[in-house]
């Protein structure tokens, strides 16, 4: 079994398992990458010394983070061979990632977000705003909420996050008036909390984006 022939069925089982798509994109990256440098070869081919080697020469253009999502991404490409019977032993099982450098986290203080909201034009702009300064949410998770995903009550909203996990998110009184007043301002019947704004809200398309 080549690389390429073990990827088609570790595919598969990832999808199944609920991998996104960006996900699977990124490790098809990092799978073209190692094909380049050693080439398709048949897996139990594969050694550690020959990992480390590879690993050893993208080492010099790679920051350390980087680096551990590829290694990362091999071991549990090889794992998933040695654990289905694909291959007698584990090539990436010693494979270690880099120590990372520990760095205080960036973070808004008081005075950048005033200023975010001073240049919000429209009720849509600081209702988004809000939510993602409010929840800590991604924007790819804001764009599933629906509106009756939303706590009014308990200020509250559930989340879709990675791997189709759910979270219950929760926001101010005061943002729950600025997203109520969004809302009555928009003047259409979509299910989708926040609309895009590249999209109209009477836009037949917009029901084929917001998956309903």
């Amino acid at each position: 079994m080549t690389l390429k022939e073990l990827w088609m069925l570790y595919e598969a089982d990832k999808r199944i398992l609920g991998f996104s798509s960006h996900t699977m994109k990124a490790y098809f990256l990092q799978l073209n990458m190692l094909i380049r440098e050693l080439g398709n070869l048949e897996i139990e081919e594969i050694s550690l010394n020959m990992l480390k080697d590879y690993f050893s020469r993208v080492s010099e253009r790679l920051k350390p983070s980087s680096l551990g999502h590829r290694i990362r991404f091999i071991r549990s490409l090889f794992r998933f061979a040695f654990e289905e019977g694909h291959m007698t032993r584990n090539p990436s099982l010693k494979l270690r990632e880099p120590k990372m450098d520990k760095r205080i986290p960036k973070f808004l203080v008081e005075e950048d977000v005033i200023h975010l909201k001073i240049t919000c034009h429209s009720h849509r702009e600081h209702a988004l705003l809000e939510f993602l300064y409010c929840t800590g949410c991604r924007v790819g998770e804001v764009q599933k909420i629906n509106i009756k995903d939303v706590n009014w009550e308990n200020c509250s909203a559930i989340v879709n996050g990675k791997g189709s996990k759910q979270r219950e998110v929760y926001f101010t009184t005061e943002y729950k008036v600025w997203l109520k007043r969004y809302l009555e301002s928009r003047g259409d019947t979509c299910k989708a909390l926040l609309l895009p704004k590249r999209i109209r809200p009477d836009d037949c398309r917009f029901q084929q984006y917001v998956g309903h």
